[in-house]
């Protein structure tokens, strides 16, 4: 078993980072393998709508995110940690979620998610609530903690003296981590969710 944690602090060791790899630690006991990604630092840019990746496979871009993407297939969680910037996610973080989201097309039902979000103060639950929504829409199960999974620190020192922040994140790599593995257990016995065929409306009419 495996989970990804995607860094999108342009900080490699940051308070983002700090958040990260306590929850690592955590994996590591439960006897997950556990690998950060740092891209908040990489020039990733947006999807520009071309739709080569329908043709492709994969993103027409090659960056980061097709070197994600084929490590979020063989994944069984994936774990998106952002900075706040102007109560926002980072810009870079988004442009990569946005490819790798859209570009990839197995299935990441049953894949678990969650973000981790930090600040100096505020901005904190506006950034988690959009970081998780790219799990709602791709049918990937969102883990929880004892309290939103933000972290408090304007550096990696700071973060570190968030004692609450810190126990959130085991709790929450705990509770991922039991997820995870009972997601396993179940689909061995009963099989991924019947898929319907998709149906898709556009909210358009002539007047």
């Amino acid at each position: 078993m495996k989970v990804l944690l995607v860094n999108g602090s342009p900080h490699a060791n940051g308070s983002t980072y700090t958040a990260l790899h306590e929850m690592e630690k955590v994996f590591t006991e439960e006897g997950i393998e556990a690998e950060i990604i740092q891209i908040g630092n990489q020039d990733i840019r947006g999807c520009i709508a071309c739709n080569g990746c329908r043709k492709k496979g994969s993103c027409v871009f090659e960056d980061a995110v097709n070197e994600t993407a084929a490590k979020f297939e063989e994944a069984d969680g994936l774990v998106v940690g952002s900075p706040v910037y102007y109560a926002s996610a980072n810009a870079t973080l988004i442009a990569f979620l946005d490819r790798m989201f859209y570009s990839t097309g197995f299935d990441k039902t049953m894949k678990v998610g969650a973000s981790v979000v930090s600040a100096r103060r505020g901005g904190l639950s506006a950034t988690f609530d959009e970081l998780n929504k790219y799990f709602t829409i791709a049918g990937m199960p969102v883990a929880s903690s004892q309290y939103w999974n933000s972290i408090h620190g304007n550096n990696a020192d700071e973060a570190a003296q968030d004692l609450e922040g810190l126990q959130t994140m085991r709790t929450l790599a705990r509770n991922m981590s039991f997820l995870i593995k009972s997601i396993a257990l179940g689909k061995e016995k009963y099989g991924l969710p019947e898929k319907e065929t998709k149906v898709g409306t556009n909210f358009i009419r002539e007047i």
